[in-house]
């Protein structure tokens, strides 16, 4: 039988081999992690699948903050053990997640992920096109989810830990037109 809970300190090292197998060591210089590496997740807010006695998936919740000091939730990473997937066990993670960060009173969540599977949740680009996540690539994978209608409305600037100094967002990014620049004759 499948249970989700919060994670506890003994369930660090498993459920570090599961993101190991599921992104190797790539996972280590996505932005995503960049944000997270030597923090601490959102207190109650970081759980893990068991089913008899394994832990089998994982998914964290951390604090950050946008450009106008906006408070959010960057979720991630999500991992299911592979011999464990298509079986529900990441939507039920997911869905636990979700659940609990919103009857604590959060507004939103972020992640960086594809849209075709966390849609599916209610993530979408469609309000975070004024937020920047220093490194990424490709701005479609920056996802939110309003957790209470109308949180992410204003979201802007660079997504980052809180109380750190907001970087510079890029004009393409922060919906400001770019002078052109003269011509050389």
């Amino acid at each position: 039988m499948l249970t989700i809970r919060q994670e506890k300190a003994s369930d660090a090292a498993a459920r570090e081999i599961l993101l190991d197998v599921a992104y190797g060591p790539v996972r280590f210089e996505k932005p995503s992690h960049r944000l997270r590496a030597g923090r601490s997740p959102e207190r109650g807010l970081s759980f893990v699948a068991v089913e008899d006695g394994r832990v089998i998936g994982s998914v964290t919740l951390w604090n950050v903050a946008t450009g106008n000091d906006r408070p959010a939730l960057l979720l991630g990473p999500l991992v299911v053990d592979p011999t464990h997937r298509c079986r529900g066990v990441g939507a039920a993670l997911m869905r636990h997640a979700l659940r609990v960060a919103g009857r604590r009173g959060h507004g939103d969540v972020l992640l960086v992920g594809d849209a075709a599977y966390y849609s599916r949740f209610g993530f979408s680009p469609e309000k975070t096109s004024r937020l920047w996540l220093p490194g990424l690539t490709d701005k479609s994978r920056l996802l939110g989810l309003e957790l209470v209608p109308g949180a992410l409305d204003g979201a802007r600037g660079t997504v980052r830990v809180p109380d750190q100094r907001p970087r510079k967002v890029p004009a393409a990014i922060s919906g400001l037109a770019v002078p052109a620049q003269p011509r050389a004759a």
